[in-house]
Parts: structure tokens; sequence; C-alpha cells
């Protein structure tokens, strides 16, 4: 269902999620969420699609969940305003229910050209939902804090805030998987700085 037109930037495509009538989770909706943050964002974060406060408010992570992310942003002293955050859903599901294939399929083409204008060096997949709409097979128990690639993309899969507020002992986790954040990113610009050798400069070296 990737119909959509190609947006030219963050404004008009968060202007044609605003009416979007792609899924029947549009009629219920009081706002939808397009996502918020920085268009040169070095880091996406990925969750899984509004709550009751986002509904209201046509902004993500604004609830209890937010705010635990908000502390896991700050404690790797970066701020909210530094990165993009994003769901894999736009409109909020029935009381808040798991989102339906046919629904994440209607989103998810909003969210790749959210990923292709923004050219993020890291997207961090909050939750199982996020994980599976980019790898369909994987667990969050098994996949989370290993950094994967994908189509010349970085990904880390973390437990979503909302787990962690259900599950104690998942905040550690949550937390520690944070941390990996600052290293992908500097692996990344690492990676910038240093082009490869160019072929014909390795192949003399073999003989020098």
């Amino acid at each position: 269902m990737n119909d959509l037109p190609v947006f030219p930037d963050l404004e008009s495509l968060s202007s044609a999620v605003k009416i979007c009538d792609r899924c029947d989770l549009h009629v219920g909706r009081t706002n939808a969420v397009p996502g918020e943050g920085s268009a040169n964002a070095r880091v996406v974060l990925v969750g899984e699609g509004p709550g009751f406060h986002e509904d209201q408010q046509g902004r993500p992570f604004v609830g209890q969940a937010g705010k635990l992310l908000d502390e896991m942003i700050t404690a790797i002293e970066m701020r909210r305003s530094d990165v993009f955050i994003a769901n894999l859903l736009k409109c909020r599901p029935p009381n808040n229910r798991d989102p339906e294939p046919e629904e994440a399929t209607a989103c998810f083409p909003y969210l790749e050209q959210q990923l292709a204008l923004i050219q993020s060096r890291l997207i961090v997949l909050l939750g199982r939902y996020a994980l599976n709409a980019f790898f369909p097979e994987a667990r969050i128990s098994r996949a989370r804090g290993v950094a994967r690639r994908l189509h010349g993309r970085t990904f880390l899969p973390v437990y979503h805030p909302a787990a962690a507020l259900r599950q104690f002992k998942l905040r550690d986790v949550l937390a520690e998987d944070f941390q990996m954040i600052p290293k992908l990113l500097a692996d990344a610009s690492s990676a910038e700085a240093d082009p490869p050798t160019p072929p014909s400069t390795r192949q003399l070296s073999l003989f020098s």
C-alpha cells in the first residue's frame, strides 16, 4: 500500500498525516501524531503508536512513557530537541490495543519517508512492533541491545519505555541499551571521516 506521493520535506509530510484516511484509525482519532524533532537529527526514535495523551496533544511520547524516554535521552547527554521521535502508527488504536497488520502497512510508508528525509545515523526501535516493522522475524527479548544493519542504515532495538514502566527490572536494561547510542554515533562519525582506501591503492600496497 505504498501509494503515497513523495514529500519534499517533513512539514508537508506532517500535514498529510494530519488529514490521512488510509486506514480506519482516522475515524476515532482526536489528533494524528506525525512525529517531532530535528530535521537534521542524528538519532531517530521509533515507537509503536500514540496513546491517550499523544492523541489529545498531537505529539509523540508525552505521557508517562514519554517522561521515562526523556530521562533516557538526558542520561546520554542529549536533549529531546536533538532527536526525532516518531511512531509506526500515526493514529491511536482504540483503547491502546496492539496495531493490526493492515494499520501498520498503511502507516509504514510515512515512516519510510521520514527516515529518508532525515538521513539519521542511527534508528532506535522502541519495542517489538517497531522492531518487527523492519525485522519481521526478530524477537525484542533477543534483539535488544544489539545493533544491526539494513539497507545501509544502523538500527538499535531496545525495549519500549512502557514495558519498562510495567516491569521495573527492564528499566535498567533500557538504560543500559541507551548507553550504546553515543558509541554508535561516534563509530558512524569515524566511518564517515575515514573513507575506504581506493582499490587501486590497496592493490599497490601488496607489492610495496
